[in-house]
């Protein structure tokens, strides 16, 4: 009897610990990169604002080719719109602003996580090329669960901002 009072001591503590830790945690994240693309931004922001090409560049594209993707809204800019379902579930985006070879900005929504986060695209002259940044931000809410995973979505989504980006270079430096 010792024995499991002195468990369900250890497994309220630890559920305890997890709770008041969860609540100590920010649920506001930020992820931010940026790359310089040795070509002129009405090249790069053609690739970016249609969601059709996100194949020949986004490393989710490239990670899982056979995902379904369907298409609606405008077929470019403000208002394009595409949904997924991928092994690793669904999920949504939306171009909610755009200035053509400046900036746009999207609403990204993960349907299995109840997440949603802001982001854009901005396109700023740098020497003889763009500079390319991709922000991506959002807020885990009041779940516990989804709370712990702020603090690590940079090591979780930065990476593959990296890639994506350095795909959308070798794409855009092409001839």
């Amino acid at each position: 009897m010792k024995v499991v009072k002195w468990m369900l001591i250890v497994v309220v503590g630890l559920v305890a610990v997890f709770l008041v830790g969860a609540m100590l945690i920010t649920p506001t994240y930020k992820v931010e990169r940026g790359i310089v693309i040795n070509a002129p931004a009405k090249k790069i922001y053609p690739l970016v604002a249609d969601p059709k090409a996100w194949k020949r560049w986004s490393i989710w594209d490239q990670r899982e080719p056979n995902m379904k993707v369907a298409y609606s809204g405008a077929p470019a800019g403000q208002g394009a719109k595409w949904a997924w379902e991928s092994k690793d579930g669904k999920g949504s985006m939306e171009f909610t602003a755009a200035e053509p070879d400046k900036s746009l900005r999207y609403l990204l929504t993960f349907i299995d996580m109840g997440t949603t986060s802001t982001g854009a695209f901005t396109f700023r002259p740098e020497g003889n090329g763009t500079r390319v940044s991709w922000t991506n931000e959002g807020d885990m809410g009041g779940n516990p669960m989804m709370r712990w995973f702020a603090p690590f979505m940079e090591k979780m989504i930065g990476p593959d901002f990296d890639g994506g980006l350095a795909n959308l270079k070798a794409l855009a430096e092409k001839s």
